[in-house]
């Protein structure tokens, strides 16, 4: 009869015992993937709002507000400075933020690496009623607004026009219908899914469009910048241009919701701690299993040895059955882990997708008969050094 075949045969007849020290192993590993996956869910959510956030960063002019008061009574607010940007100063913003994410992220390709998406808004009337009309560059702006869906038509090219949800169901706007903008006469290409943001109430044009109508030529009122890399230096970005460019104030919008990742990820961190530990006093428990198992099979020791089995086959023999309690342990442990997930991420991260993550199989696999093995080291070392004379004594 082979060693594994001894194992199989001891092991089904010490059901419980075998249970028992899985159990350990299965708490432990069930923590950690619920926990692993859980985590998952919650960084995927974070990206998907990163994303819609749109851009790294947004230039603003530089306005400052004064408080105009007489004596003790205030006046209100007066603003101090440009209203718009001139849009010369983009090509400039471009390349300090390419530059600085090259040397940042060691990017020898050439080529562009930001979207920059200079913007104008100015506010006309539209079928009697005041509308916010924004003039953009359309494959830069469709760059930067991933979500973007355009639910009627298409995605406008020339000079035509970009309707949003709610502005074209309060203007009665549709695919084909003029739209006047000052002098300018363009035609509705396309309008807008809902997006549940102010671009809903917006109608989007060709920069140079609006330039014309509103005359303002060579003006822009934001420019939105985007990189898709989570490791872009955005706000060393923002400090260069703010340092670089007088009438500017460059904004980095995706600050908030980095912290929020940096929290999730100290949080993660702290809860694979606890995880740690669990999986800690299940290798204790699988120690004492293996020991009393020990204990239990002194004289099935005693008789292997007789008949020539060496210390080296005892030493197998107990890092076999640990194999198995730490197979049995990871798939065990993995599908309650995933089930965990299923129950306590809503409850987390409201929406975020929770489901079966293959790769951690693997890990659960690996991580319990690394602790698996390392539990039976002392218990099997212990049973290759009992002696054939002192086991036979007890037959």
């Amino acid at each position: 009869m082979r060693l594994h075949h001894i194992v199989a045969k001891d092991s089904l007849a010490r059901k419980r015992r075998m249970l028992f020290a899985a159990f350990g192993i299965v708490i432990g590993i069930m923590t950690v993937v619920g926990i692993l996956t859980v985590a998952r869910s919650g960084r995927a959510q974070l990206y998907e709002q990163l994303e819609r956030y749109g851009p790294n960063l947004t230039i603003l002019p530089a306005v400052s507000s004064l408080d105009v008061r007489m004596g003790s009574l205030s006046l209100g607010q007066l603003g101090v400075g440009e209203n718009y940007i001139a849009q010369d100063k983009v090509p400039v913003i471009r390349e300090i933020t390419d530059r600085l994410i090259r040397t940042s992220l060691d990017i020898r390709v050439p080529g562009p690496i930001a979207t920059v998406a200079p913007e104008l808004y100015a506010t006309t009337q539209v079928k009697g009623a005041n509308v916010m009309v924004v003039g953009m560059d359309g494959e830069a702006q469709r760059a930067i607004k991933s979500w973007w869906i355009v639910k009627e038509g298409a995605y406008p090219a020339g000079n035509d026009a970009l309707v949003g949800h709610t502005a074209a169901s309060l203007l009665g706007l549709k695919v084909g219908d003029e739209v006047v903008i000052g002098k300018q006469v363009t035609m509705v290409s396309g309008v807008l899914d809902e997006t549940g943001s102010v671009d809903d109430s917006q109608i989007f044009l060709p920069l140079t469009v609006v330039q014309d109508a509103v005359g303002k030529s060579g003006l822009i009122s934001a420019v939105n910048v985007r990189a898709l890399c989570t490791a872009c230096p955005v706000s060393v970005i923002a400090d260069e241009i703010n340092q670089t460019l007088t009438g500017v104030r460059a904004v980095a919008v995706k600050q908030v919701a980095e912290t929020e990742m940096g929290m999730l990820s100290r949080i993660n961190t702290f809860l694979l701690a606890i995880a740690g530990i669990t999986l800690l006093v299940g290798l204790f428990g699988v120690v004492n299993t293996m020991m009393a198992a020990v204990n239990e099979r002194v004289r099935d020791i005693g008789i292997l040895r007789a008949v020539g089995a060496s210390r080296n086959q005892i030493l197998k023999m107990f890092v076999y059955e640990a194999v198995a309690i730490g197979i049995a342990g990871g798939l065990a442990g993995y599908l309650s882990g995933t089930l965990l997930a299923f129950v306590i991420g809503p409850l987390i991260f409201k929406g975020a997708p929770i489901g079966f993550v293959p790769s951690y199989i693997g890990v659960s696999l690996l991580l319990s008969i690394v602790v698996a093995i390392l539990a039976s080291i002392y218990p099997a070392y212990r049973a290759t050094k009992i002696k054939v004379a002192d086991s036979l004594r007890s037959l």
